[in-house]
């Protein structure tokens, strides 16, 4: 899995769904370091663990939910992006850590037992950015319950949104304003999905800078979502610290 993250379905305002992850994030961080299991902080601010299995990070998750005061699921749950991509080719899934291959069918299985297991309401990229089957599968199993994210299937193209609705594969967009080049291509993908009845998150990138111009992009276009990292690096907490502000500004 490429992020462990939470989410916050309880908070009733952005800056309480601040608070309340900064307090998950700390809790986190304390269970890890009194675990031996801290290496540092990764690219975008979360933490860098060394865990066996995915299943002990989740399980780390989970405690450092509760460890900071909330109900898990209810307050604060889990969000994931898999990647699946990254590990995955010609349909099969090779789990390096864990020393086994999973077809399409048996990934699916996998996080869905992770749904059943853990407070988990969002999963980005469950299966490989070509497998439209397997992501078909997985949405028709677990997509009236949980967002089914297409970050690397949709890569923000109205092409490929309009080819998801038509097979039933996803139901959440992940808007990355630059990986279609212009603004105008980004807001064609998002209103094809919103048109579709899909849920959207404006989503920053690796190597980002300071701008906070995405976080404008979130509360204008009306996404529900927005994803910019952790709680950690200036690049990550410039945006934070904006969307609090614009919530502020509209009162």
């Amino acid at each position: 899995i490429q992020d462990f993250m939470g989410t916050t379905p309880g908070a009733e305002s952005f800056a309480q769904a601040c608070a309340w992850t900064a307090e998950v994030y700390r809790a986190a961080g304390l269970l890890m370091a009194e675990a031996g299991r801290l290496r540092g902080v990764a690219d975008e601010g979360g933490f860098w663990p060394d865990f066996d299995t995915n299943e002990a990070a989740l399980d780390m998750l989970a405690r450092a939910i509760e460890r900071a005061g909330f109900r898990p699921g209810e307050e604060v749950a889990i969000a994931l992006d898999i990647a699946a991509s990254e590990f995955g080719r010609g349909g099969r899934y090779r789990l390096a850590l864990e020393g086994r291959e999973l077809d399409s069918e048996g990934m699916g299985r996998l996080v869905g037992g992770w749904l059943a297991r853990y407070p988990i309401v969002s999963v980005e990229d469950p299966l490989g950015e070509d497998d439209w089957e397997g992501f078909a599968a997985f949405t028709a199993a677990h997509g009236e319950r949980v967002q089914v994210v297409g970050d690397d299937l949709l890569v923000t193209s109205a092409r490929r949104v309009e080819e998801a609705v038509r097979r039933g594969a996803a139901n959440t967009l992940l808007i990355k304003p630059n990986q279609r080049g212009t603004l105008a291509e980004a807001k064609a993908a998002w209103d094809a999905a919103r048109e579709a009845g899909f849920g959207g998150i404006v989503s920053a990138r690796s190597g980002e800078t300071e701008d906070v111009t995405i976080v404008h992009l979130a509360v204008g276009w009306r996404a529900p979502g927005l994803k910019v990292g952790s709680f950690a690096r200036s690049e990550r907490m410039a945006k934070w610290n904006e969307a609090i502000r614009i919530e502020e500004s509209l009162g």
